[in-house]
């Protein structure tokens, strides 16, 4: 059954459990299966599905590359616990790294490990680098309950820099009827950094406080 449907709570919830030891649908980059089971979500998953969310920003923040992403599609059914068995994103299994257990191996299967050594080695060397991410969720707090929220999320999403891509936000009461943003972000490592990002916010002083990193979780 898969995850099931995925605009339930159920199928959210499965979801949430699969990706918790997990980073991707399959294997260990983006692929095909990522981009099904992506699209298949009615929107950004609830703040209590934290895993589901941080694979959904982190899917997110491919953007357009998200339809060259390799594999072959299958129906949102084949993926998760008790769905069809995953693509075999790795023939490791199958390679024989140190053949037989003989002390004296004829020439042939010499050879024949030598060449699944090669074979292993080459396909290793194929893969693609991994570009470190992280999912944070940021806290903006405004100066008091008369601060236009509306507009200072604008001013956030404005912030434009490489490697830097914002994702879900919503509004959290503090109290005395002052509320705060709280908005995601997913940041490329090497380009973006928290005390960057930090100071750029609290430069609109007209509406920003103070920032809190609340979460930081690696991809």
């Amino acid at each position: 059954m898969g995850f099931g449907d995925l605009k339930t709570p159920a199928g959210l919830k499965a979801l949430n459990v699969y990706l918790a030891s997990r980073s991707y649908i399959e294997g260990y980059t983006p692929s095909k299966a990522d981009k099904v089971v992506f699209e298949a979500l009615n929107g950004a998953p609830g703040a209590d599905y934290v895993n589901a969310l941080r694979w959904y920003n982190h899917i997110l923040s491919y953007g357009g590359e998200r339809n060259s992403f390799p594999g072959q599609a299958k129906a949102v059914t084949a993926y998760g616990e008790g769905g069809a068995a995953p693509a075999d994103d790795d023939d490791d299994d199958d390679v024989d790294l140190f053949g037989s257990d003989d002390e004296e191996e004829d020439e042939a299967a010499a050879k024949l490990r030598e060449e699944r050594l090669a074979a292993y080695a080459a396909k290793k060397s194929k893969k693609p680098a991994l570009i470190a991410k992280s999912m944070i969720i940021l806290d903006v707090k405004p100066w008091d309950d008369e601060t236009d929220l509306k507009a200072m999320e604008e001013q956030v999403r404005g912030i434009a820099m490489d490697g830097l891509v914002w994702g879900t936000s919503k509004l959290v009461a503090v109290g005395y009827g002052i509320k705060k943003l709280q908005i995601t972000c997913v940041i490329e490592d090497l380009k973006v950094g928290t005390d960057d990002l930090e100071d750029k916010i609290v430069a609109f002083e007209d509406y920003v406080q103070s920032m809190d990193v609340v979460a930081f979780n690696k991809l």
